[in-house]
């Protein structure tokens, strides 16, 4: 039987609402009322999947994300902290517009200020996408970020850029992979470091 994983971003959160950042996974984070109803939709498009384990990160937003959207099922959860969202640092609480200024005048290695670097960053999914590779369920939804879900998928056509081609991922939006995909994504972001 093919091994199917399904990433997915959390649905939008009250700080995506107001353009702000966060990477520290104690800062309570709720999802907006229209995360809630993205989530609702990301649980109707995978209800046909028969999903052994959903695994979220330390963040609270992907935790209620799958919550809403496996609600009624009895898929056990499992957390990965290696596929949490960057740790911004200093920048914590910045607005997306500070935070992406930084990033213009910065390279991809240079650690965000208290925080790691966009190149860590890359290497510590490579290494969550192994782990979930390891794990013995052959069906998995993983609900992460924006940035583990587009590293992912970018990696996974064998782009060396993890920000391109795909860019701008939708929240609460269904990404599959087969297992041989997700090897190459997890293989093509450790190569990065």
């Amino acid at each position: 039987m093919t091994r199917l994983f399904v990433l997915a971003r959390h649905g939008e959160s009250t700080l995506n609402v107001a353009r702000t950042v966060n990477g520290d996974p104690g800062k309570e984070v709720p999802l907006s009322d229209r995360g809630r109803d993205e989530s609702r939709r990301l649980g109707e498009q995978v209800r046909n999947f028969d999903f052994e384990l959903c695994v979220h990160t330390r963040f609270g937003r992907t935790q209620e994300t799958a919550a809403i959207a496996l609600a009624g099922r009895s898929v056990p959860f499992a957390v990965e902290p290696l596929l949490d969202d960057i740790d911004v640092g200093e920048l914590e609480g910045s607005s997306i517009d500070e935070y992406r200024a930084w990033k213009r005048r910065h390279e991809r290695a240079d650690p965000f200020p208290g925080g790691e670097s966009l190149v860590a960053a890359a290497a510590r999914y490579g290494r969550g996408l192994e782990a979930l590779l390891e794990r013995p369920e052959r069906t998995i939804i993983v609900v992460a970020h924006e940035i583990p879900v587009r590293y992912a998928l970018n990696a996974a056509e064998g782009s060396p850029d993890p920000d391109a081609p795909h860019h701008e991922i939708a929240n609460a939006t269904p990404y599959l992979f087969g297992e041989r995909e997700l090897e190459r994504a997890a293989a093509q972001l450790l190569a990065l470091s």
